[in-house]
């Protein structure tokens, strides 16, 4: 079993979410963000680049097996089967960990998390992509588990009907027979996933040209996981990863995934309000109450049993920084850099106007950083930020943001390398380092040597 105690409390990892030209619906129409470019790999990895010569810790990159929807119509708004795209909005996406996988060689210090579902996929294949991820990255990868609730997406591959969640009663927060199902089902693919990683221990392939074996048997072990959803056997086609133990993540906002993250994450994404009396979400609360409810249902959750550290809390945060003014006598007072709500506002009457789950920090990057600090301080442990439009959010997330955040002890990497080329993402996220389960129940039953002699 591993160490559960943490690497280091003072790790504070800051990373991106990517998704499209921008978190804003009408992020693609703003001058400057060249939507041609969006599903070309050139795109991607520009954008990996620049996050890493900034220093951010992370980049997840957000997939789903539908197409995006109105972000205005709501949780319990029923949805087209089959599935259209809506005007005004991007519809599509590249596959998430293919596009980690091409970008993974082509950086070196940060971590990459695609979001990869667990409805209407094979555990199996889930896992041995995102090892080789890891592999691809020298222990880089990490997992953005995600389910797959809509009846589009069941319709869009058509291999099972839908799992018949009541909106209704979720957004409420009553029990969901149906939503429960399935994230149970999600618990047991990351169980799968987590043991056939531990199938191969460290020291499995050996190589022995004379005697012609490649592997030692005794180091390489079938999972037999049976539960009731599916069988696995094992063990893993893909030899144990440089982390052997992939980060697991998950975007949580209310207790029954609190309760999964519990079980079978290292990370939960969560998405604090700093005043929910003025949120219009019947469901905003502050990063003080959200923490308190995840710690109360950690402490039922025997992760110490299951191997697994304490769980870290990261808040999603979506931001439009101010824009940057040149220097003085340069610039014309018409041309006066637009703010972050000033260009919140002018993106929204281009077509579809922002909603979402995340609170919108709009303003400089002393403010923005204030807020987050202001989190850091009722137990938020890092955070993970959401580009209104990345093409002028990011350089100002890089040149202002970042360095305001270092400035006051937030975000654990600096520019051009930060703890060295090499980390691994556990350990940018404050985790021990992984121990085989498999390997150290088989020293467990090897017999000592007095026992030998008896």
């Amino acid at each position: 079993m591993a160490d559960i105690s943490r690497t280091s409390d003072a790790v504070f990892p800051v990373g991106i979410a990517l998704d499209g030209a921008g978190w804003h619906p009408s992020a693609w129409r703003d001058g400057g963000a060249h939507p041609e470019r969006v599903f070309t790999a050139a795109y991607w990895g520009a954008i990996a680049e620049l996050a890493e010569r900034a220093g951010l810790d992370y980049l997840t990159i957000t997939d789903a097996l539908a197409l995006q929807e109105d972000p205005r119509a709501g949780f319990g708004a029923e949805r087209a089967v089959p599935p259209h795209p809506v005007p005004g909005i991007p519809s599509g996406r590249l596959d998430a960990e293919l596009i980690a996988s091409w970008i993974a060689p082509r950086t070196e210090r940060i971590g990459l998390i695609p979001a990869v579902t667990t409805t209407h996929t094979e555990p199996f294949h889930v896992a041995t992509a995102l090892q080789t991820l890891d592999h691809v990255s020298l222990g880089r990868a990490g997992w953005q588990l995600r389910i797959s609730p809509g009846a589009a997406e069941a319709a869009a591959l058509g291999r099972r009907p839908a799992p018949g969640i009541d909106p209704a009663r979720v957004a409420a927060g009553e029990p969901d027979p149906a939503l429960d199902a399935l994230l149970d089902e999600a618990a047991d693919a990351a169980e799968v996933a987590r043991r056939l990683w531990d199938s191969w221990e460290d020291d499995a392939i050996i190589r022995d040209a004379e005697t012609g074996r490649f592997l030692d048997a005794e180091r390489l072990h079938h999972i037999r996981f049976t539960g009731e959803h599916f069988s696995v056997i094992g063990p893993s086609i893909v030899p144990r990863s440089p982390q052997g133990q992939l980060p697991v993540t998950l975007l949580a906002h209310s207790a029954p995934v609190y309760r999964l993250a519990a079980r079978a994450a290292d990370v939960v994404f969560v998405t604090p309000h700093p005043d929910p009396a003025t949120n219009a979400s019947p469901g905003a609360r502050t990063a003080a109450q959200i923490v308190a409810e995840i710690r109360e249902i950690e402490g039922g959750a025997a992760r110490a049993g299951r191997g697994l550290a304490p769980l870290r809390i990261f808040a999603d945060l979506l931001v439009a920084l101010d824009g940057e003014a040149g220097p003085a006598g340069e610039r014309p007072a018409a041309a006066a850099p637009e703010t972050g709500p000033e260009r919140i506002a002018r993106l929204d009457a281009l077509g579809i106007p922002l909603a979402s789950d995340a609170h919108l920090a709009a303003g400089s990057a002393s403010d923005i950083t204030e807020l987050i600090e202001h989190w850091r301080e009722q137990g938020i442990e890092g955070v993970r930020l959401r580009p209104a439009s990345n093409h002028l959010d990011l350089p100002a997330i890089a040149q202002r943001l970042l360095p305001e955040l270092r400035r006051r002890g937030l975000g654990g990497a600096t520019p051009g390398g930060g703890r060295g080329a090499g980390t691994t993402l556990r350990e940018r996220f404050g985790l021990p380092a992984a121990q085989n389960r498999y390997a150290s129940e088989r020293r467990d039953t090897i017999p000592s040597t007095k026992e030998r002699a008896a």
